[in-house]
C-alpha cells in the first residue's frame, strides 16, 4: 500500500486546487487581482512556515541556503510559480472557472514535455497517449 501513497497525495493535491479555483473565483469579485494574489501567497508562506515550524525543520534552514545550486532553483521556482497564479487569478476574473481550469491543467502536458527535454525523463507509448489525451481534453472542456 505504501508504494500508493504518491497517489492519496496527488489526488488530494487536485481536490485542493479545485478548491483554490472555485474559492479564488469567489474572492475575485471587486477586487484587484494581483492583489488577491499577493494576499493569497502571504498566506500561504505563513501557512507553510508554520507547518515547518511544527515538524521541528526550521533549524534546517541554513543547509537550504548553503546549497547555491537547490536555492537558486528554489527561487525560480517560486518565481515560476508566483507568475502562474498571477495570470490564473487574471484568467478566473476573465473566464469561467469551468474553461480556466483545464487550460491551467494543460501545465501537467507542458511539465512532461519539459521532464522529456531537460531532465532526460522517458516517455512510455501510454503516457504520451495519456498526455495527448489531456491536451485534447482540456481544449475540448475550454471549448465547451
Amino acid at each position: 500500500m505504501a508504494s500508493y501513497s504518491w497517489l492519496v497525495f496527488a489526488l488530494l493535491s487536485a481536490f485542493f486546487a479545485a478548491l483554490v479555483a472555485i474559492f479564488g473565483k469567489i474572492g475575485l469579485q471587486g477586487v484587484d487581482t494581483n492583489l488577491a494574489t499577493a494576499i493569497r501567497a502571504v498566506i500561504m508562506a505563513a501557512f507553510l512556515v508554520g507547518v515547518v515550524a511544527l515538524q521541528g525543520r526550521l533549524e534546517n534552514l541554513g543547509t537550504v541556503f548553503a546549497n547555491h545550486k537547490a536555492l537558486f532553483f528554489i527561487v525560480l521556482s517560486g518565481v515560476a510559480g508566483a507568475v502562474s497564479w498571477l495570470c490564473y487569478f487574471l484568467a478566473l476574473r476573465m473566464g469561467d472557472v469551468s474553461k480556466v481550469a483545464p487550460i491551467d491543467r494543460l501545465s501537467v502536458v507542458f511539465a512532461i514535455v519539459f521532464a522529456l527535454v531537460f531532465l532526460g525523463e522517458k516517455l512510455s507509448w501510454k503516457a504520451g497517449i495519456g498526455a495527448a489525451l489531456m491536451a485534447a481534453g482540456a481544449v475540448i472542456l475550454a471549448m465547451g
